[in-house]
């Protein structure tokens, strides 16, 4: 009876010295879940500063009509897409187009009204979207820049004019005639 009362004793010891080595590997793991969340943030919080830093210099480099600024930015193979229907422009063909507005040194000045900056789970893809104030009125762009090694690259950009949705139907007719022409294109 001494002896099974001494047994149950330690085997009651032994579970909570258990219980206490299972809480403690718990509140261990949690604490580095924690921890990888919180780098987890903080690599995003610096892959948008970068991101909007980056941005913002493509931008300044067109106000300033930096030709090779702003193309140096842009992937060998991006892809631009301008606010008509026919810009769907390889690098160079945005190049080729460009390159007056650029030698006469009145390019484009867009102001960033708002971005909002999105990062694929590796951080390597970059998605966005932003607000500018343009010589166009208000645009909306969007685009998809690549990560690689430290470098980032615009591999897609998209250009629109913002329409307001009252207005919708007036700019629909104003375009009709020309949206025919174009889609003859397509028949």
């Amino acid at each position: 009876k001494i002896v099974s009362e001494k047994l149950k004793k330690m085997l009651k010891i032994t579970t909570i010295k258990q219980l206490l080595i299972i809480f403690l590997i718990i509140l261990t793991v949690s604490s580095c879940k924690e921890e990888t969340k919180n780098e987890e943030a903080l690599d995003k919080l610096m892959i948008t500063e970068s991101v909007n830093s980056f941005l913002n210099n493509w931008h300044k480099s067109a106000s300033e009509a930096n030709f090779k600024n702003y193309f140096n930015k842009m992937d060998s193979i991006s892809v631009f897409i301008g606010t008509d229907a026919s810009e769907n422009w390889s690098k160079k063909q945005f190049q080729d187009f460009s390159k007056p507005y650029f030698e006469e040194g009145k390019a484009w000045d867009f102001k960033t009204l708002e971005r909002n900056v999105y990062t694929s789970k590796s951080g390597d893809f970059i998605w966005f979207d932003e607000l500018l104030n343009t010589w166009m009125g208000i645009c909306r762009g969007s685009g998809v820049i690549k990560l690689e090694n430290t470098t980032l690259k615009i591999k897609h950009y998209v250009l629109s004019v913002t329409v307001p949705n009252d207005v919708t139907q007036k700019i629909i007719d104003i375009k009709r005639e020309k949206d025919a022409v174009f889609l003859k294109k397509f028949n």
